[in-house]
């Protein structure tokens, strides 16, 4: 039997909103120290880094910050990737002779951030690193190396703050723990 949203529901936080601000204000004073005086391309990866992103490229002071996105899905209405990533919108900026920086929300299986690592890289930055908000560390089917990692956690399937369940959950100002 296939289950529905409304079997769901987002359980206590595991992650509340001030702890996911304070958080990005660290990841923020990082990105500022490593990349002062540059300009610097954030790829907010949508659409769950979206929420992430806003508040860290607000946390990031003393660099030339630019922002652009791209789509790509992997997961669909399942709460395991498929392993086959397909760009569904892609950069509008070029990325040639540029920092970018990857802003994503979730470093989970590693099989998307892999293809964009590549895609991205062919297109000739001057460099190319990632920020993620969480990470699985248990759950890496591809070894990727984040330059900025805001939280390690639980291998659960976590909603809130950009994150969803089948579009669901993205609004809540904390991430929690998505449960039956």
């Amino acid at each position: 039997m296939a289950e529905q949203i409304s079997d769901y529901q987002a359980l206590s936080p595991l992650y509340t909103t001030e702890q996911l601000q304070s958080k990005v204000k660290e990841l923020g004073e990082a990105i500022s120290r490593d990349y002062a005086g540059e300009e610097l391309l954030l790829v907010s990866i949508l659409k769950g880094s979206f929420i992430f992103m806003a508040d860290l490229c607000r946390a990031i002071h003393g660099v030339k910050v630019a922002i652009d996105f791209m789509a790509v899905s992997s997961y669909g209405d399942k709460t395991q990737t498929s392993g086959v990533v397909r760009i569904v919108k892609d950069l509008s900026s070029t990325v040639k002779e540029r920092h970018v920086l990857i802003i994503e929300d979730i470093l989970d299986s590693g099989v998307t951030l892999r293809y964009l690592l590549k895609y991205i890289g062919a297109r000739g930055p001057l460099s190319l690193d990632v920020c993620t908000l969480l990470r699985k560390k248990d759950r890496q089917l591809a070894k990727i190396e984040a330059r900025y990692v805001g939280f390690d956690c639980p291998d659960q399937f976590i909603v809130g703050y950009g994150l969803d369940y089948a579009e669901q959950y993205r609004n809540l100002p904390y991430i929690g723990i998505l449960g039956k």
